[in-house]
C-alpha cells in the first residue's frame, strides 16, 4: 500500500515531519509493526536494532608504571526504548558505522583509566573485575547516546616483551612442575607397586593352579584304583557265583540222574514181580483147573458143573490179578518215568533261573 512501511524485526521506522502525540520525542518511532506515513509530508527512515561489535587495542599504563597492551571486544546496540533509539538516530542516523568507532575510543579511554588504577597482579588474576569496572564506567556515557552494552569481554594482556606477566607466573609455574613431578614420582611408584601386586598375584595363582591340578591327579588315581579294586571283587564274586551254580548244576544233575535211574529199577522191579506173579498166577490156575477137572471127572455131572463154576472163578480171580499186574506195570513202565522226568524238567528249569538270577546280579551289590 502507497505509503504504508513495515519495519524489519531488527530495526526501528522513524516518521518525521508531523506532530507526536503524548511524547517529547522530535519525531515518530515504530517497532515490531507498520505504520502508515503520508507522502511528500512525511520522511521515512530506519535504523538497526541489531547487534555490533567494536575492537578495542589500546596500551595502557598500571598503577605500578607498567605499560601492558590490552585487547578487548565490546558487543552492543541501540537500545530498545524509544529515548535510546531517538538518541541513538540524532547521532548516528546518517552514518551508522560511526557507533562502533566511538564505542571504542569511549572504551579506550575508560579502559587507560581503569588500568591505571589497578597493578599487573590484579589485571592478570582479575580480568572480570576489570570489565566490570570499565562498563560500570562508560554506562552513563553510553546511554547518553543510546547505546547499551551487553558484553565486554579481555582478549589479551602483554606486556610487550617485559617478562614481568612471565615472571609472575614462574613461582606458579615452578610450583606446579614440582607437583607434578612429585604426581609423575607418585605414578610412577603406584605404577611399580601395581605391577609387584600383579606378579605376586600371578605367582599365587599359579601356584594354586599346580596344587589344584596336582589334587586332581591324585583324585584321579584314587579313583582309577578304586574302580580297578571295585572290578577285581566283581569279577571275583561273578568267579564265585560261576562255580556255585556250576556246583549246584552238577550236583542237581546228579540227584536227577539217581532219581532217573530209581525210577527204571523200580519199573525193572515191577516187571520181574509182574512177571513172577503172572507165573504164579497161571500155575496155580494151571493146577487148579487140573484138579477140578480130576474132580469133575470122578464125581460126575454135579461134580463137573461144580468144577466148572470153580473154574470160571478161578478164571475171573486171575482176570483181576492180571489186570491188577497191568496196572502196575503202567505205573511202573509210564507213569513213574514221566513223572521223573517232568522232576528232573522242574530241577533243571530251576537250576537256570537261579543262575540268570545271579548273573544279572549287578557288580555292586555282589560286592556288597
Amino acid at each position: 500500500m502507497l505509503g504504508y512501511h513495515v519495519p524489519a524485526p531488527d530495526e526501528a521506522m522513524l516518521i518525521s515531519g508531523g506532530k507526536t502525540k503524548g511524547s517529547d520525542a522530535p519525531f515518530r518511532v515504530v517497532t515490531g509493526r507498520g505504520a502508515f506515513a503520508m507522502p511528500m509530508f512525511r520522511k521515512v527512515r530506519f535504523i538497526t536494532l541489531s547487534m555490533s561489535e567494536s575492537e578495542v587495542g589500546e596500551t595502557c599504563v598500571t598503577k605500578q608504571g607498567i605499560a601492558l597492551e590490552v585487547k578487548a571486544v565490546i558487543a552492543f546496540k541501540v537500545g530498545n526504548d524509544t529515548a535510546s533509539i531517538v538518541n541513538a538516530s540524532q547521532r548516528f542516523l546518517s552514518d551508522q558505522s560511526q557507533m562502533s568507532v566511538l564505542t571504542g575510543r569511549i572504551f579506550s579511554g575508560h579502559l587507560r583509566s581503569i588500568i591505571g588504577s589497578m597493578t599487573v597482579e590484579e589485571i592478570v588474576t582479575e580480568r572480570q573485575k576489570l570489565a566490570s569496572e570499565v562498563l560500570d564506567g562508560s554506562k552513563e556515557e553510553m546511554a547518553k547516546i543510546g547505546l547499551t552494552v551487553d558484553a565486554l569481554q579481555i582478549q589479551s594482556i602483554d606486556d610487550m616483551g617485559l617478562g614481568y606477566i612471565a615472571a609472575m607466573a614462574a613461582p606458579h609455574n615452578a610450583a606446579i612442575q614440582r607437583a607434578a613431578k612429585v604426581a609423575a614420582s607418585q605414578a610412577d611408584q603406584a605404577s611399580s607397586e601395581a605391577e609387584q601386586a600383579s606378579l605376586r598375584a600371578q605367582a599365587e595363582y599359579a601356584r594354586q593352579t599346580q596344587v589344584v591340578q596336582a589334587q586332581y591327579a591324585a583324585d584321579v588315581e584314587a579313583a582309577k584304583s578304586s574302580a580297578a579294586a571295585t572290578a577285581a571283587m566283581a569279577a571275583q564274586e561273578s568267579a564265585r557265583n560261576q562255580a556255585s551254580y556250576e556246583a549246584e548244576t552238577a550236583v542237581t544233575r546228579s540227584k536227577v540222574a539217581q532219581v532217573a535211574a530209581e525210577a527204571h529199577q523200580e519199573s525193572e522191579r515191577n516187571q520181574a514181580d509182574f512177571a513172577r506173579q503172572t507165573a504164579v498166577a497161571r500155575a496155580e490156575f494151571a493146577a487148579e483147573t487140573q484138579a477140578a477137572q480130576a474132580k469133575a471127572d470122578q464125581s460126575g455131572p454135579l461134580a463137573h458143573a461144580l468144577a466148572q463154576q470153580q473154574v470160571i472163578d478161578a478164571q475171573t480171580a486171575l482176570a483181576e490179578q492180571q489186570a491188577e499186574l497191568a496196572r502196575k506195570t503202567l505205573v511202573s513202565t509210564v507213569i513213574r518215568p514221566a513223572e521223573a522226568d517232568a522232576e528232573k524238567v522242574k530241577i533243571l528249569a530251576a537250576a537256570d533261573a537261579e543262575r540268570t538270577k545271579i548273573l544279572a546280579e549287578p557288580p555292586s551289590r555282589m560286592t556288597a
